[in-house]
């Protein structure tokens, strides 16, 4: 192994934030172990990084024990969409604390780093805006959410406690909405929902008034923030929020994905998800100070790289009827 290289895993590696991620590690000059069960990843976001050397990919679901040597760990195993983590409710919640338990035992055994990839949902529908580490959130603990919630606020818990008894060195990301290429057309959330039903020119559906806001953070700044936390010396161990603090209501965003597709598709409305926040804004000072990380990347310029990955998958109504 070259001075400076590290073996490093990534669980969820398969998926749309993990396969980015494999790749940034990679460009970095890694080693990546790769880890996934598949259940929301797919082959498709790794395909392009099989042949190299460097990458290995291993099938496995992290709520058994996992033995393997690695350096660091990043742990990011955990469905991410409404749809997908409320499939299988017991499930997400058995991915986010077994899962965690198994991997902090990991770093515990091998006395490495591991960042946990938290979530802004741990903030649940804030009534503190935006959103400061210090807040404690507004989370309804028997709620359809509450499987992701409350199992990412547990996976906080166990880190912490891990650090303050086993003295293992940890890191956790709270991390807010986040978009690009290698999202799965199916997921569920707003931005990949919005720009396929305007490719296939259908009626983008709004739940609620659409008055309801997010901050939207570009993937490509979202993963260097991830790897400035694991960077970052010891005694920063987080819980640091790392996305966009632009907000936008969620019918700007329709209509910014209109323009930028050049489709017509009418916008309706449909009754609003029950827990589904209000609010969405990250407060980033945590992360400028000690990370001397912000974002970049506009919500243009994200959607403007974003939409023509959608079209490779799901083309274009107007151009496969002519």
């Amino acid at each position: 192994m070259l001075l400076g290289q590290k073996r490093i895993l990534v669980t969820g590696g398969a998926g749309f934030l993990g396969s980015h991620l494999c790749h940034r590690l990679l460009q970095d000059g890694h080693e990546v172990l790769c880890v996934d069960n598949f259940f929301t990843g797919t082959r498709r976001n790794i395909e392009h990084l099989l042949d190299n050397r460097r990458f290995e990919l291993l099938r496995h679901d992290v709520t058994f024990p996992l033995f393997v040597e690695v350096d660091e760990i990043y742990n990011l195993a955990c469905p991410a969409s409404p749809v997908h983590y409320q499939f299988d409710p017991v499930q997400t919640t058995k991915t986010s604390v077994l899962g965690a338990i198994n991997m902090l035992g990991l770093a515990k055994r091998l006395k490495i780093r591991i960042l946990q990839a938290s979530t802004s949902e741990v903030y649940g529908d804030p009534t503190v805006h935006p959103q400061p580490e210090s807040y404690w959130g507004h989370v309804n603990p028997v709620g359809l959410r509450a499987c992701y919630d409350e199992g990412k606020r547990c996976a906080e818990t166990l880190f912490f406690d891990y650090q303050r008894q086993h003295q293992v060195k940890i890191k956790v990301a709270r991390i807010f909405n986040t978009y690009g290429p290698s999202m799965r057309p199916d997921d569920g959330r707003v931005v990949s929902n919005f720009i396929c039903q305007a490719l296939k020119a259908e009626d983008i559906t709004i739940f609620g008034d659409g008055s309801q806001t997010r901050s939207f953070c570009f993937v490509s700044d979202l993963i260097d923030g991830l790897v400035r936390l694991m960077e970052s010396p010891d005694e920063i161990m987080g819980p640091i929020n790392i996305g966009n603090p632009a907000e936008f209501s969620i019918l700007e965003l329709a209509e910014k994905i209109r323009v930028l597709t050049g489709e017509k598709s009418k916008i309706i409305r449909k009754p609003l998800p029950s827990d589904d926040p209000k609010q969405r804004r990250p407060e980033i000072v945590e992360a400028k100070k000690l990370l001397g990380w912000q974002p970049y990347i506009s919500l243009d310029e994200g959607l403007g790289r974003t939409i023509p990955y959608f079209e490779s998958l799901v083309g274009r109504v107007r151009r496969a009827a002519a």
